[in-house]
């Protein structure tokens, strides 16, 4: 497989075990050059910490993206993560639409919300914009809740099948190609991602651990996309990327002095042997 390179768009947390602290070294690991631009800069990340430092860079993305221009940088895929503002989106868009290689691939995690609620910092005019970015991505990649903001359907928290249907499938409306839905749960005990792909839903279940630890969904994703630029077909990559996810909880949980993140790192060995 010819080595590709990727671009990672997301925040980072000095120290937290999220946003480009978790997608550049799982990237890096699954083999593929990993270029990245921050879109703020903090001293931790926002959940449980207090006065936490934090530097807004939105003015210098357009810089960065037009010496990449110059310089006739491209990318076999981009891949956008949390984004703070409507301004960060459409520089995202513009971004995902100029720096490609000839048939690089668009991936786009909303991370927006999460357990029925919008991030306060955040607000219907955000879901619209981000929609919109989710409408030109080959790969979406929402929770429940993110899904259903982004299409406009109630949140809930009991459902079955057609449920995921419709969010899926509505999703594919605002253009995206392929679903990625994860915290998909139809029993107590279990969770799973659920795979849109062509018309065709797919389900992978797996244990639901009772505690969740801060940026999991940053390490699932950035775990899928690197499967997928490994070769894997959507439905393997979220299997790898769920099991590895799995892994990284169980891994951390017995250390109560570690509640910011989770020790993903001293999982990338069986990631890397999952790729084979």
């Amino acid at each position: 497989m010819s080595y590709k390179r990727i671009l990672t768009i997301q925040d980072i947390s000095c120290v937290g075990q999220c946003s480009l602290t978790v997608a550049l070294p799982i990237l890096s690991a699954c083999g593929l050059e990993t270029a990245v631009l921050p879109s703020a800069v903090l001293s931790t990340h926002t959940g449980g910490f207090s006065g936490y430092t934090f530097r807004d860079l939105t003015d210098d993305i357009p810089a960065i993206a037009a010496h990449w221009q110059k310089e006739n940088i491209k990318f076999d895929a981009i891949y956008s993560g949390y984004l703070g503002s409507v301004a960060q989106i459409e520089m995202v868009k513009d971004i995902m639409q100029t720096a490609g290689k000839d048939g690089y691939l668009k991936i786009v995690d909303p991370a927006m919300a999460d357990n029925g609620k919008l991030y306060p910092a955040f607000n219907g005019e955000y879901v619209k914009y981000m929609a919109e970015l989710c409408g030109t991505a080959d790969i979406v990649i929402p929770n429940i809740t993110e899904a259903s903001f982004l299409v406009g359907e109630q949140y809930r928290e009991i459902y079955g099948d057609d449920y995921i249907k419709v969010l899926c499938e509505k999703l594919v409306q605002l253009g995206a190609k392929t679903v990625v839905l994860t915290g998909v749960s139809y029993k107590e005990g279990c969770t799973g991602v659920a795979v849109w792909e062509k018309g065709d839903l797919r389900y992978y279940e797996h244990e639901k651990l009772p505690k969740g630890c801060h940026g999991t969904g940053d390490v699932f994703a950035s775990a899928f996309a690197g499967a997928l630029l490994n070769g894997k077909d959507a439905y393997m990559a979220a299997k790898i990327a769920a099991d590895f996810t799995l892994n990284c909880i169980k891994v951390t949980q017995s250390d109560a002095d570690h509640w910011y993140g989770v020790k993903f790192e001293v999982c990338l060995p069986q990631l890397f042997k999952d790729l084979q």
